[in-house]
C-alpha cells in the first residue's frame, strides 16, 4: 500500500516538492487572470519540466516546444543550447524530473487517486506501448520540425500542435476561459485536442502515469540517462526479504528486484517508502542534501 498520502495534515515530501515546482514554473499568476502569456526575460530560458509556453503563468519555456522551434523555423538551426540544457537535466537528475517536478506528473498521480477500479495492463502490451513515446520523440519532435516540406519552409511543432495534452490543459483551456473573443476560433484543431486531452485524463485515471509511460518525448528522451545519470537508485539484495511491496507499489510497473534503474523509474520513492528493510535506497552527488537522507525523515520521499 502506498505511503505517499496524507497523514497527520501534513504532505508528503514528494507530494510537497510538485506543488512547489507546479508553483514555481507557472507562478505568474496575473497571466490566470487576464489570460494573457507572460513574456518577461525568463521566458527565453527553459524548465526542466514538459510546461507549455502558452500556459499564462509559464515563467520559462518548455524544453520540447523549443527543441521543435529550434529545428523547425526558418534557418532550421541545430539547437545546441537547448539540447545541451536537456542533457545536462538528463545527467544531473534523469527521471527525476518526471517523478518529483513536473506539473503534468502530479496531476497524473492526483487523477489515479480517483476511487474508481484500475486496469493492469498485460506485461508484453505494456512493453510494447512503451516503445510509443520514443516513436513520438524521434518522430513528432525532431524529425517532422526539422525535414517536413512546407510551402513557407517554417515548419510547426508538430508534438505541441496535434498531442501535447499538456499545452492544451495548461495553455489552451485558461486562455479560452479567459479571452472570449478566442471562443469564436474554435475549430478542428482544438476539437481534436480536447479529445487528446480527454482520452490521457481517462487513461490516467485508470493507469497510473499513463502519459508518463507511453506518450511523453521528455520522458523518453531522459530515460536514457537513467543507468548512467548523477541520481541512482540502489537494492540492497542481502537486505531484500523479496516481499515485492515495492514492485507493488511503483506507478511506472517496474520491477524493482530486478532492474531498479530501469529506464522507466521516475525516483518518486515510493519503493523506497514502502520497503519494510530499507533496502531501497537513493544515491546523488548531494549526499549531504536532502536526497541523502532516509525516507522515513523526509515525509516518506
Amino acid at each position: 500500500m502506498y505511503r505517499d498520502r496524507l497523514k497527520k495534515g501534513k504532505l508528503s515530501f514528494q507530494r510537497r516538492v510538485q506543488l512547489i515546482s507546479a508553483v514555481l514554473v507557472n507562478g505568474y499568476a496575473i497571466g490566470f487572470a487576464k489570460g494573457k502569456i507572460f513574456t518577461g526575460g525568463t521566458k527565453a530560458v527553459c524548465v526542466p519540466v514538459l510546461n507549455c509556453y502558452s500556459c499564462p503563468g509559464a515563467l520559462g519555456a518548455c524544453p520540447i516546444g523549443s527543441l521543435q522551434s529550434a529545428l523547425g523555423g526558418a534557418g532550421h538551426r541545430f539547437p545546441f543550447y537547448v539540447l545541451g540544457l536537456l542533457m545536462l537535466f538528463g545527467v544531473v537528475l534523469g527521471r527525476l524530473v518526471c517523478g518529483l517536478l513536473c506539473p503534468f506528473g502530479l496531476l497524473q498521480d492526483l487523477l489515479h487517486k480517483i476511487p474508481t477500479p484500475k486496469l493492469r495492463v498485460p506485461k508484453k502490451v505494456d512493453r510494447q506501448l512503451r516503445w510509443l513515446k520514443y516513436i513520438v520523440l524521434v518522430v513528432t519532435v525532431i524529425l517532422l520540425p526539422a525535414f517536413a516540406v512546407t510551402e513557407t519552409g517554417v515548419n510547426p511543432p508538430y508534438f505541441c500542435k496535434y498531442i501535447c495534452p499538456a499545452g492544451t490543459l495548461e495553455g489552451g483551456v485558461p486562455l479560452l476561459l479567459t479571452n472570449p473573443s478566442l471562443r469564436a476560433l474554435i475549430g478542428a484543431l482544438f476539437s481534436w485536442k480536447a479529445l487528446v486531452l480527454a482520452a490521457v485524463i481517462a487513461a490516467c485515471i485508470f493507469i497510473p502515469r499513463a502519459f508518463c509511460r507511453y506518450l511523453c518525448p521528455l520522458g523518453a528522451f531522459y530515460s536514457l540517462f537513467n543507468r548512467f545519470g548523477f541520481y541512482q537508485m540502489k537494492l540492497d539484495k542481502s537486505k531484500c526479504i523479496g516481499c515485492k511491496k515495492c514492485e507493488e507499489s511503483c506507478p511506472m510497473g517496474v520491477e524493482v528486484t530486478k532492474d531498479i534503474n530501469s529506464a522507466e523509474c521516475i525516483r518518486c520513492g515510493k519503493c523506497k517508502a514502502v520497503c519494510p528493510k530499507g533496502a531501497v535506497t537513493s544515491a546523488h552527488p548531494l549526499s549531504s542534501g536532502i536526497f541523502s537522507k532516509d525516507s522515513r525523515k523526509q515525509g516518506r520521499l
